[in-house]
């Protein structure tokens, strides 16, 4: 068993930044295999989608709305990922997921809502 805790969501002006943070603990087995650590965002009445990935060897991936403002790094030795969130936009406002690809398997947070509002 492996679980995702997030941390960091907050409110934020149009503009502002905030730092989202994901540790994963539990099964060894499954930390030690990581494939892919990141993050996945809905909002309202919206579908789930991807923001931004990285995979066991360091390679990113973002979707194309947040490039560029957007980074995803990962601390291997913390079994942590995190996202720099800059020049928010109200259209970012949604619950951020981090989720985990380990051993073939799943694992997916609880999810920390991120509001961009004046």
């Amino acid at each position: 068993q492996v679980q995702l805790v997030e941390s960091g969501g907050g409110l934020v002006q149009p503009g502002g930044s905030l730092r989202l943070s994901c540790a994963a603990s539990g099964n060894i087995f499954n930390l030690n295999a990581i494939n892919s650590m990141g993050w996945y965002r809905q909002a309202p009445g919206k579908q789930r989608e991807s923001v931004a990935i990285i995979t066991r060897v360091g390679a990113p991936n973002y979707a194309d709305s947040v490039k560029g403002r957007f980074t995803v790094t990962r601390v291997s030795a913390k079994n942590t990922v995190y996202l720099q969130m800059n020049s928010l936009k109200p259209e970012d406002t949604a619950v951020y997921y981090c989720h985990m690809m380990s051993a073939g398997l799943s694992f997916w947070g609880q999810g920390t809502q991120v509001t961009v509002s004046s």
